[in-house]
């Protein structure tokens, strides 16, 4: 989900900015490439990306040396992968990414020294997922030129993917500060604070995003999943049911509120009563037959056998005394 998530954050944002990176590097028209370079910019301009990249090979094949060919070129090519991904032509996508990304690399090769080179790249790696490599182009971007903002942006974005919260929150707050106005880069460090399982900072993004658009639908129930990771149920819920009478038909929305509602009415359940201590069962005395020791028994019977044959030792032989009653 948040690979997606960045995928279509990357796609929405960027495209109101195809013209002016394919500008950045016009060459004034005149003769051989010059005027494919400017018939390849018109191109993009109008959206038709394929026919500018065309022109766009045109211009490097007459000035192959010249790296804004490869720049204007690559752009060309990622901006028309971006719309393959929105048809859901997904091969067409992958082999436009790939043509923008050896473009790129080409432009880092002519103009080594030139931060935008690693930033076309960067941003190119980021949406084919290739973080590692992208926040080392970025790193660039930002060592050749600190103040780059989108450098900064766009290494927010690799680290959301590389799941490296605190890099992200770090490169975000840099945007933010430098540009206050920039509501998405709110919402990108709330993700991250997310991640940090700092809660409260999350919050306090999307509550701000929230000040700006009430209606805010993501906000609502990014704040209300917020919330309810938080274990604030109850702050939950008017979040969900806000934004589900902005959309009564999301079903998301309505299983997370469903949740929240369970588990504050859990959490709000009388305790059962605490169950009677059992009584201590009173032991009982042993009876006099269970005393009897059969071993002492035994003893006392051999003991008593002893004694009879004693005492009849030592009265044998002796007279018997007669009583003085006459019979």
């Amino acid at each position: 989900m948040l690979n997606k998530q960045i995928i279509t954050i990357i796609t929405v944002s960027f495209l109101w900015i195809a013209a002016a990176q394919i500008a950045f590097a016009k060459k004034p028209a005149g003769g051989g490439g010059g005027n494919h370079m400017q018939r390849g910019i018109e191109l993009a301009q109008q959206k038709h990306f394929d026919a500018a990249a065309e022109e766009f090979t045109k211009a490097i094949e007459a000035n192959p040396k010249d790296p804004r060919g490869y720049a204007n070129r690559g752009t060309s090519y990622r901006q028309a992968a971006r719309t393959a991904v929105a048809a859901g032509d997904q091969e067409g996508a992958s082999t436009r990414y790939q043509s923008a990304l050896a473009d790129f690399s080409k432009f880092v090769e002519l103009a080594p020294k030139d931060a935008s080179a690693y930033l076309e790249r960067g941003e190119t790696e980021v949406e084919l997922k290739q973080y590692d490599a992208a926040v080392n182009d970025l790193n660039k971007a930002l060592e050749l030129k600190p103040n780059n903002i989108m450098g900064n942006k766009f290494r927010g974005f690799a680290e959301l993917g590389l799941s490296q919260w605190d890099k992200a929150v770090a490169d975000f707050t840099a945007v933010i500060q430098k540009k206050p106005d920039d509501l998405q880069s709110y919402d990108r460090r709330a993700l991250a604070y997310r991640g940090m399982k700092n809660y409260d900072a999350a919050i306090a993004d999307y509550t701000f995003l929230l000040s700006k658009n009430p209606n805010d639908i993501e906000a609502l129930t990014k704040r209300g999943y917020t919330y309810s990771l938080a274990l604030q149920y109850e702050k939950a819920i008017p979040d969900y049911e806000a934004a589900l009478k902005i959309n009564p038909q999301d079903n998301d929305t309505f299983q997370r509120l469903q949740y929240a509602q369970s588990m504050l009415a859990k959490r709000n359940a009388s305790p059962p009563p605490a169950a009677s201590p059992s009584p201590t069962p009173t032991p009982e005395k042993p009876s006099l037959i269970s005393l009897i020791n059969p071993l002492y028994v035994g003893i006392g019977i051999v003991a008593l056998i002893i004694i009879a044959v004693i005492v009849r030792f030592l009265t044998r032989g002796k007279a018997e005394e007669t009583s003085n009653i006459i019979r």
